[in-house]
Formats: structure tokens, C-alpha cells, sequence
């Protein structure tokens, strides 16, 4: 989400569920945040120049998608402790049926005890006029009190079971809430982050603003402004291919030289998305973020990938930045809070920031990280 240049050093610088989650992201706008470290107080922005002001953007877009990469993780774990919730339920109603049943079953076993107790055994066979018949009860009486027996302790094992079911279900509730609580935190952080980056924006000339929100501006002084906005705008011109025969070109030659058939596929679908724009939180087919661009590239080639920066770079073999090859996945910044698909001849395709759309850009405009290949 970064404009994506290196940044310049400075020397001195359910429905229970269901309620839970409305009531957590509701929460949204209230919940506070850190976003940043405790520093000095930065210079006012009237005194900075344009050159600065666009390093500072840098960092809000950076800070930002760090952010939504850590919203994306608590996403995929809230909705995966949601749908174990869904399924604790389910299992509970099962085993609370069951156990009713078997309570019933012992209950009907027990009001008949009690209505045949009134005699002693001894007394009740004295005083039967039909002896043999009786012993025949009374033999099939003691067959009955062995499954009765049996029936307690299945009852003991049913009731167990519906408490742990039970017990699980709730601690995956508070995880749930847990989760939540995260994802209205690190929304908060990428709204503020992206609210500052704009009113940045806002104060810069016009034609640096497009370049900066391209994703397509380096660090230069503030004279060459009108040549670094042309030039943003040609390379993005020439990135997304104003013409269909450009981007089939260039779909053509990353396809030949994909290392496999998957990793062909993966370009293919990257080349397709490029003028998409970014959204934070999203995986297509309209819009994405970076990771969430990643992800459905390879789910195109039928491959699963993990949702976030920091477990994509785990989801393959590592690759050597001299040995890159069409369709393995480049990261960047020392937090891993960015990817892209790499093209071929140092170049890749990647989700830029908020108002970037979809483009082409050099592998070696941020802080390489590592890389992987899928598959």
C-alpha cells in the first residue's frame, strides 16, 4: 500500500457470534490505536517541502499496509472461529438430543421400578399364584438392570461430552471477540494512516499528487516535479498497455519463460488485473490489496495460498533474488508487509496503495525481503 520507493534514509531519523461481530466492527470508529513509534515531534507540514511531503506520505501508505495485512489475519481467524462455532453448535444440539433421550429411557426404567417395589423379591415369589412365571420376570428384571446399568454410564459419557462441546464452544467465543476487537483496531489504524497520506495529498502541486497516487514517483528534487509526473504518467501508460497488443506481448514472453504450466497461469491472471484498482481488505475479481491480488493469481493456477504477507512468504520454496522467475511471489520491507508477482526481467505486477491501481513497477523500488515460488 506503500507508494513503493525506497525510503530515503535520514541520518537522524453465530448469533451470538453474529452480535459479537456486529457490535465489535461497530466499535470501529471509537477503538484507538498506536500508529507509530514515539519520536519527535515531526516538523509542521507547512515548513516541508514537496520532496518531503512525499517521503512522509510514503511512510503513512507503509505504516497503513501494515496495518491491513494484520487486518487480514484476524479476518481469516475470526471467520474461522466463527464457522467452528457454527459446527459446536450443531454438535452440541446433537448431543443434548441424545443425552434427553437417554435420560427419558432411564426415567421410564425408574417409574416402573418404583411402582413394582412395594415387596420385598422373597415375598412377591410366595405370594405369586403363577411361581415359574415369576422367576422368568424376575430373571429378565436382572438382564434389565445390567442395560439400566449400562444406560447410567453412557448417561455419565453424554453429559461429558455435551459440557466439553460446551466449554470448546466457548473459548472459541472469546477468541471470536478477540478477533474482533483486533479487526476494529487495525481498521482504525488504516483509516488514520490513509486520512493523514490524504490531507498530505491534498497540499501538494496537482501533478505530483496523480504521480504520488499512481504509485509511480521516486525520490527527486522538487525542480524535476513536472518531469517525474510525465514520466509516471508514461509508465503507467506503458505498464497496463493502452493497447491489447502490448499486454499480450508481455503476457507472452513472462508465459515462455514461467518456470511451469501453474506459474503461467498465475502471470496470466496478474497481467489481467493490472488497472484494477486497490482496495484495502479485497481478493478480486474487482479490486484487491496486495496480498489479496497474490492469492487469487495463484487460485486462478489451482493453487491455495494463505491470505496475508507474512504466511505467503512461508507457502512455497525460497528463491534467491538472482534466480526470480515468472510467477514467483517478491516481498518486501523488513515486516513483510508487502508482495508481488513477478514478471520477468526485474519487473512485477503488485497492488500499490489507495489510488494506485494495479500496475507494473521494478522489483527494486522497495526494500527486498525475499521470495517465493509456489509451485
Amino acid at each position: 500500500m506503500a507508494t513503493h520507493r525506497k525510503p530515503k534514509q535520514h541520518p537522524l531519523a453465530s448469533s451470538t457470534a453474529r452480535t459479537a461481530a456486529t457490535l465489535a466492527l461497530a466499535g470501529a470508529a471509537t477503538a484507538t490505536a498506536s500508529v507509530g513509534t514515539s519520536q519527535a515531534a515531526p516538523r509542521p507540514t507547512a515548513r516541508l517541502t514537496t520532496a518531503e511531503l512525499r517521503d512522509r506520505v510514503d511512510r503513512y501508505f507503509q505504516r497503513a499496509e501494515v496495518a491491513t495485512e494484520r487486518y487480514n489475519g484476524a479476518k481469516e481467524k475470526a471467520r474461522a472461529a466463527e464457522t467452528a462455532i457454527g459446527g459446536l453448535q450443531d454438535e452440541a444440539a446433537r448431543k443434548t438430543q441424545r443425552l434427553n433421550a437417554t435420560r427419558a429411557s432411564l426415567g421410564n426404567v425408574a417409574t416402573a421400578q418404583y411402582r413394582d417395589g412395594g415387596l420385598p423379591a422373597t415375598m412377591r415369589l410366595l405370594l405369586s399364584s403363577a411361581p415359574e412365571q415369576y422367576l422368568e420376570r424376575a430373571s429378565l428384571a436382572d438382564r434389565a438392570g445390567s442395560r439400566q446399568a449400562v444406560a447410567v454410564n453412557r448417561l455419565r459419557h453424554q453429559l461429558r461430552d455435551v459440557q466439553q462441546v460446551r466449554s470448546t464452544a466457548d473459548t472459541r467465543l472469546a477468541e471470536l471477540k478477540r478477533q474482533e476487537t483486533s479487526l476494529a483496531r487495525h481498521k482504525h489504524t488504516i483509516e488514520v494512516q490513509l486520512n493523514d497520506a490524504r490531507q498530505l495529498l491534498n497540499r501538494m502541486p496537482a501533478p505530483v499528487r496523480t504521480a504520488v497516487e499512481q504509485g509511480n514517483v521516486t525520490a527527486v528534487p522538487d525542480h524535476a516535479v513536472k518531469a517525474v509526473a510525465h514520466s509516471a504518467v508514461h509508465t503507467v501508460g506503458h505498464a497496463v498497455g493502452h493497447t491489447v497488443t502490448n499486454t499480450a506481448h508481455a503476457v507472452a514472453g513472462s508465459a515462455l519463460q514461467a518456470p511451469t504450466e501453474r506459474a503461467a497461469r498465475a502471470v496470466a491472471y496478474a497481467y489481467s488485473a493490472l488497472g484494477k484498482p486497490y482496495v484495502w481488505g479485497a481478493t478480486g475479481p474487482s479490486a484487491f490489496d496486495c496480498s489479496g491480488l497474490a492469492q487469487a493469481a495463484w487460485q486462478a493456477a489451482g493453487v491455495s495460498l494463505p491470505r496475508t504477507t507474512y504466511t505467503q512468504i512461508n507457502a512455497g520454496r525460497r528463491v534467491a533474488r538472482g534466480s526470480l522467475a515468472p510467477g514467483d511471489l517478491v516481498f518486501f520491507y523488513p515486516g513483510v508487509s508487502h508482495v508481488g508477482i513477478y514478471v520477468g526481467n526485474g519487473q512485477m505486477i503488485h497492488a500499490p496503495h489507495p489510488g494506485a491501481p494495479v500496475r507494473v513497477a521494478p522489483v527494486g523500488e522497495m526494500p527486498f525481503a525475499g521470495a517465493i515460488r509456489p509451485a
